[in-house]
């Protein structure tokens, strides 16, 4: 085999299967010398064939290239780097450590991996991951499309892929139990609850191990290999095995009419800092792939994770070509990017006012069709909610989350905010022609209190992740309800349901995109822990035995979605104007005297009139966040027209929620509205 081989091309990037055998390629400017490895097995623990790269013959510019003939998908393969190392000059060519290929489509060797082993001195090859040459074009796809499901008619579900269904009582087979097959089994769950979307939590293949001792990075914000699934997630443990399952689970999805978005951190790596491992990037290209400290040992870290990926360089070509991978060949539909501020950036830290790589995903074609959205700041103070660049960005809405929080716990000085966030935020999405569907509204989401312990608990209770309960957000705008964490009194109790109920109804009655933390629908509780990133347990698992143990709270969300789903005033592209009389979709505010909204300081309720004239849609929502019943004058109707009641949280299951068939009428001219509560009424 050695005398056939042949210097290979520069492109494209990665492991790229050919007639009669495999191209492989990567870039670094840093190195002087590099080391093909191939493995006749995943987990063997020396290389069968090393093969030397000539600078002179197998590289162009700063890429380094070969093919290799008679070999093909399955291939097991690595690298090693030699050159300077320096790491008081940012140089850290260490040709002891293994590298994985940046572009490597799979990882295997998974089982040995030693996070330890790539930080410390010495060889690392038995315990060092390698990448999986892999042929995408073999797959059937059985003609599936992309499903391009606007904004206006989304509904995201945020989601562990391993939480899902990891738990005992899932219903799941063991062996499927925390997968991308796992997840296959429950799509009917998730087709009733309503949703369009799934917005996965970090899949790319990420170091479990990055945590304290004892304890696993759960959530997977810690990626190694951006273009491969994480092995964890498959139910196969054949090298090509997660790729398939992951596109088994695209497919199927896609034919439940469910969108796949991914959580994607491009912002830092699995490296770390200066004491962390070399697993790829560091060893390749220190000062092209990081951005480096005026002391260029120490790393600029601007994701609070150790390091932060150089965009302004080689990266950036990487993360376009990624997301380009994720798309064309794995059918994905969307990306949500987090602390994306990081990505804006320059090699100093400065925020740019144009910044590249964020304007070429904004207009590159391959990725058109697909949604984008942005986690608008960053671990360094960055914060550009209403600013961000482009004009295809979505945004997650902080202050939605926020102002509804402490409007719903009956805090001071909320009115004006809330009201605006319901309208999809016009004070701060201020740029002409934004779209109202881009701010993407949630009140709670991975990072921070599920909804059940938002209403549960006053204060965090992350003693578990061994950190003093230092880690995690303070300002959780949370109300226990008269008593912290678990209780049988059934009177917080229902408080508790009917703070839930509010939130829910607010956030799908507000403009915009609303987006559900997975298993709010059915209380699911970590027990206080807002930081649960390190918490591979029942802790963070979505415990299916809740939706029988809170079933009429799944029905009211699942009726919820159907709702604002049925409804053209909830799937407005442009803010609704602000009118008595407009043949426009409109809103009109009201307190409880109609058309005298309350804006004052002290003032915890608020109502509005929503109408769609071409449609004929008219609701009425009353807010009233205060701790005493209010009553509220309603807008008069046309002759023959009724107000029905769809929604009063203060009632009991299943009066507080009915369909507009079953809804009952409202024969009064004002409705009493319970104190913390909200209501819903149509006209008909």
């Amino acid at each position: 085999m050695k005398s056939s081989i042949s210097p290979g091309e520069s492109f494209p990037l990665g492991a790229t299967v050919r007639d009669k055998g495999v191209n492989f390629c990567l870039f670094s400017r840093e190195c002087t010398e590099i080391e093909l490895l191939l493995f006749d097995a995943p987990d063997a623990p020396k290389p069968s064939q090393v093969i030397p790269l000539d600078p002179k013959q197998n590289k162009t510019a700063q890429y380094w290239h070969v093919f290799v003939p008679g070999i093909g998908a399955g291939q097991v393969y690595a690298y090693r780097a030699y050159g300077p190392f320096a790491p008081e000059k940012g140089l850290r060519c260490d040709g002891e450590k293994v590298l994985i290929d940046p572009y490597a489509r799979a990882v295997a060797n998974w089982e040995n991996y030693s996070r330890d082993a790539a930080r410390l001195p010495g060889d690392n090859c038995p315990k060092a991951l390698r990448g999986v040459v892999i042929d995408t074009s073999t797959y059937d796809w059985e003609e599936d499309v992309h499903l391009k499901i606007p904004y206006s008619r989304t509904v995201i579900y945020e989601m562990h892929v391993a939480g899902f269904t990891r738990h005992p009582n899932s219903g799941v087979s063991p062996e499927k139990r925390g997968t991308f097959a796992g997840l296959i089994e429950k799509i009917p769950y998730l087709k009733e609850l309503g949703i369009t979307a799934v917005e996965l939590m970090p899949i790319h293949h990420f170091d479990e191990f990055d945590a304290r001792p004892g304890l696993k990075n759960y959530w997977g914000y810690s990626t190694i290999a951006f273009f491969a699934p994480y092995v964890g997630y498959s139910s196969r443990r054949d090298p090509l095995g997660p790729v398939d399952e992951f596109r088994d689970m695209v497919k199927a999805l896609h034919k439940a009419g469910i969108e796949v978005i991914l959580d994607v951190v491009f912002n830092h790596t699995a490296e770390g800092n200066e004491d962390g491992p070399t697993l790829s990037f560091r060893g390749l290209s220190n000062q092209d792939y990081y951005m480096l400290e005026d002391d260029p040992s120490k790393y600029r870290n601007y994701s609070g994770c150790g390091n932060t990926f150089e965009t302004n360089s080689i990266a950036s070509r990487l993360i376009l070509d990624c997301l380009h991978y994720w798309v064309a060949e794995m059918h994905v539909d969307g990306f949500r990017f987090d602390l994306a501020s990081a990505l804006s950036r320059d090699s100093d830290g400065i925020p740019l006012k144009n910044p590249p790589l964020l304007w070429d995903i904004d207009t590159e074609p391959i990725l058109a069709g697909t949604k984008i959205i942005a986690e608008a700041w960053d671990a360094g103070g960055l914060y550009q909610v209403g600013s961000f660049v482009g004009d295809r960005f979505a945004e997650w809405n902080g202050p939605f989350r926020d102002d509804v929080r402490r409007f719903v716990k009956s805090d001071t000085g909320t009115v004006k905010n809330v009201a605006a966030r319901i309208m999809a935020s016009p004070d701060i999405y201020s740029k002409p022609g934004r779209r109202a569907d881009h701010t993407i509204n949630f009140i709670t989401c991975h990072d921070g209190f599920t909804l059940n312990d938002l209403v549960s608990y006053n204060e965090k209770h992350n003693e578990a992740n061994g950190e003093d309960n230092r880690d995690g957000m303070n300002e959780n705008y949370s109300w226990n309800c008269g008593f912290e964490g678990l209780t049988s009194d059934p009177e917080v109790e229902a408080l508790r349901q009917r703070q839930i109920k509010n939130f829910l109804t607010i956030l799908f009655m507000s403009q915009g995109t609303p987006m559900l933390l997975m298993g709010d629908e059915v209380r699911r509780s970590q027990q206080g822990n807002n930081n649960a990133y390190c918490q591979d347990s029942e802790l963070s698992w979505f415990d299916w035995d809740c939706i029988n143990k809170h079933a009429d709270l799944l029905r009211f969300t699942r009726r919820l979605i159907d709702f604002t789903q049925s409804l053209e005033i909830f799937q407005q592209e442009h803010i609704l104007a602000v009118s008595y009389a407009n043949q426009a979709p409109h809103i009109v505010w009201h307190g409880t005297t109609l058309g005298e909204p309350d804006w004052g300081k002290n003032s915890h309720s608020i109502a509005f009139t929503l109408r769609h004239p071409k449609f004929d849609e008219r609701l009425h929502i009353i807010l009233n966040a205060y701790w005493e019943p209010l009553t509220f004058e309603l807008p008069p109707l046309d002759h023959g027209e009724t107000w029905y009641r769809i929604v009063d949280t203060a009632l009991p299951s299943p009066e507080d929620f009915c369909t507009i068939k079953t809804a009952p009428p409202v024969q009064q001219e004002s409705y009493q509205a319970h104190g913390r509560c909200v209501i819903v009424l149509i006209a008909k």
